[in-house]
């Protein structure tokens, strides 16, 4: 199972997430976003990571063009949308597409097969933010058919991981406001105290070949 950090917006966090085992570092260009990045900025950071290290751009109903120039000039292996984008706006990335859907009680999962051409990310629902609200959805709402198969995501953290790994299984887990002091700056004890867990469970996990993304 591959982890994802998100809300990367510093070389210090994203140095230190990689270190510990993080496969893949978001960065989140949408101007609404606490954890919003600048292109310059992130292009920055990226120029010290590690080339094996998945570098996920984070957008909202945004233009394809400018994402596809924000991909080309900061340095982006994959792009993952927030938004209302549609299979044809995705159809328009020119990199690997995670598509987020942020799940209530209703949700209706038979849409996910309009977007068969992309990752599946399913995250928690909340009025207010569109994604890095630390809380969790019901994960037994998700049909068995398809868990081995998304990016959950929605308040994972040390106290929970082991029940994703054991009850979910998907294929890679994002987290973001959990290892956080505050929005936008990671807290180095809860960092690595994840990693330790994640890196004991991943050593009797065994990892999905599915989730391939190459830098």
């Amino acid at each position: 199972m591959k982890i994802k950090v998100c809300g990367i917006t510093n070389l210090s966090d994203a140095l230190l997430c990689e270190q510990l085992g993080a496969d893949a570092l978001g960065f989140v260009f949408y101007a609404g976003s606490k954890r919003q990045i600048m292109p310059n900025e992130a292009s920055e950071i990226i120029k010290h990571l590690n080339p094996f290290t998945v570098k996920v751009g984070v957008f909202v109903d945004e233009n394809p063009v400018l994402i596809n120039d924000i991909v080309r000039t900061v340095g982006l292996n994959v792009v993952q949308l927030h938004g209302g984008e549609t299979p044809e706006d995705i159809s328009l990335i020119d990199v690997p597409v995670i598509k987020s859907f942020r799940v209530e009680n209703n949700f209706d999962f038979s849409v996910l097969k309009y977007y068969s051409d992309s990752f599946i990310l399913l995250d928690s629902f909340d009025k207010e933010e569109l994604g890095g609200t630390g809380k969790t959805f019901n994960w037994s709402v998700i049909p068995d058919n398809i868990k081995s198969k998304i990016i959950l995501a929605g308040g994972i953290n040390s106290d929970n991981v082991e029940e994703v790994f054991n009850k979910v299984k998907p294929i890679a887990i994002d987290v973001s406001s959990s290892l956080e002091e505050y929005p936008g700056k990671k807290d180095k004890e809860k960092v690595i105290q994840f990693f330790n867990k994640i890196n004991l469970l991943r050593r009797n996990y065994a990892d999905n070949d599915e989730f391939k993304f190459t830098a």
